[in-house]
């Protein structure tokens, strides 16, 4: 029966789904501005193809050398005040990028915010285990992870507005300005759930601190387990396509393509659009079969699976000259991507009890290896001219994923499910028009 208590439970479930999402575009917003401002910063600083691959690369460099540390600090502070520190130092340094002036402080600035982005993935699946039962993980999971691709098909185009009139340094400013606020706004109305069952399994508050110390055996137990491994690899495949798109597409579109930058900024929010779409699908899909009894590995593994077999599809970009057939093969290729991003919901279900953050942290590190491969290796591969190696290249790394999930994940029985937590169904709720603590 619903009650009023249980409305009010959903309608803040769903606001706290909205703040992640909101959160996800402005991470993926002020990962990607560099791609958009490439096509001209790389003329005023005088960066050649490889330079420019270790500029997108850098960011990766610290995100995923903290990514481990990442999983474990968020295992121990609450998600309002770390995802609001995160947010408004990874937005100044955004802001900072705007006034650089050469390679090295480029290079340092990006460093930086792969650093201070590191959690982010990690808290988004924090937040959802803690506010959301396991059948519904996976739509809330689809929800704000299509932040990263609903945003920025709408904001590519307004991002190349923004160049367009204030050049690309003012598009860092812009976009820095935007996070900085967004964080103070999280901190001042999102809350963690607070238990009424504090002794219930599960059941302690989210934003007590915790001195437990992580041992070197529950490291092995993260690192040793072979279907952890399959997500892990899988997660580098479905990134490695994420990637490209994130650094290396509107260049790709414009000096490789011969594309008008404008016209480029309106065709790269066709296969964002594309990969919005894919993502909804696969978490409703997901969800839907799980409602309708289908074994949890059929209901999660198949949008995953499909998808990547759909990116390899990229590799058609390759044999076709015509503007509308590169973006037709391109879309199809982020759509499948989109398909194949809710593979965080095997974190939750896999990972060992008490050590979601971790695994999370080990996974998002795992696939934050494609954010330092595929922009540096792009970059050597295009260094002759060419971006023909390079789509083959990308297209054999989601195949990859594709044999990873078969092989390697296998079945995931109705064992490796993760319960939902009891004590969540009686939680209380702060109401966001509280003072801030």
């Amino acid at each position: 029966m619903v009650t009023p208590e249980t409305n009010r439970q959903s309608k803040t479930r769903f606001r706290v789904l909205a703040f992640l999402f909101i959160n996800v575009v402005i991470n993926y917003m002020d990962r990607t501005n560099i791609a958009v401002a490439a096509p001209f910063m790389t003329t005023e600083l005088k960066l050649n193809t490889v330079q420019l691959g270790l500029v997108f690369s850098a960011f990766g460099w610290a995100y995923v050398a903290f990514q481990i540390p990442g999983g474990i600090i968020i295992d121990r502070i609450s998600a309002r005040l770390l995802y609001a520190i995160t947010l408004c130092s990874w937005s100044v340094v955004t802001l900072l990028q705007g006034v650089t002036r050469g390679f090295s402080m480029l290079l340092g600035l990006r460093m930086a915010t792969g650093m201070f982005e590191a959690p982010s993935y990690p808290i988004n699946n924090r937040v959802v285990s803690n506010w959301f039962p396991e059948h519904e993980r996976a739509s809330a999971i689809a929800v704000y992870t299509s932040g990263q691709f609903i945003g920025l098909a709408f904001l590519t185009p307004v991002l190349a507005i923004v160049q367009h009139y204030w050049g690309w340094r003012g598009l860092f400013v812009t976009t820095g300005c935007i996070g900085i606020i967004w964080g103070v706004i999280w901190y001042m109305f999102y809350r963690d759930p607070v238990s009424k069952e504090a002794n219930a399994d599960h059941a302690i508050p989210s934003n007590q601190l915790s001195n437990k110390k992580v041992s070197l055996s529950e490291f092995k137990q993260v690192l040793s387990n072979k279907k952890l491994w399959g997500i892990y690899i899988g997660q580098f495949s479905v990134t490695s396509t994420l990637w490209f798109f994130l650094t290396w597409f509107p260049t790709y579109l414009v000096k490789y393509r011969g594309f008008d930058f404008l016209k480029s900024g309106f065709l790269s929010s066709v296969p964002f659009l594309a990969a919005f779409a894919g993502v909804i699908l696969s978490g409703i899909i997901s969800d839907h079969l799980t409602k309708k009894g289908a074994s949890f590995s059929v209901a999660r593994k198949l949008p995953v699976i499909t998808g990547l077999l759909l990116s390899t599809l990229i590799i058609g970009a390759n044999y076709v000259n015509s503007t509308t057939l590169v973006i037709l093969f391109m879309t199809i290729a982020f759509f499948g991507n989109g398909l194949a991003s809710i593979a965080w919901v095997f974190v939750s279900a896999l990972a060992p009890e008490n050590l979601v953050g971790l695994t999370g942290g080990v996974f998002n590190f795992m696939g934050g290896l494609s954010s330092i491969v595929i922009p540096l290796v792009i970059g050597i591969l295009a260094k002759s001219g060419s971006f023909t190696s390079s789509i083959l290249f990308i297209g054999a790394l989601a195949f990859v994923g594709v044999l990873s999930y078969i092989f390697l994940v296998g079945k995931i029985g109705q064992s490796n499910k993760r319960p939902y937590a009891k004590a969540l169904v009686t939680v209380t709720y702060k109401k966001y028009d509280e003072p801030v603590s």
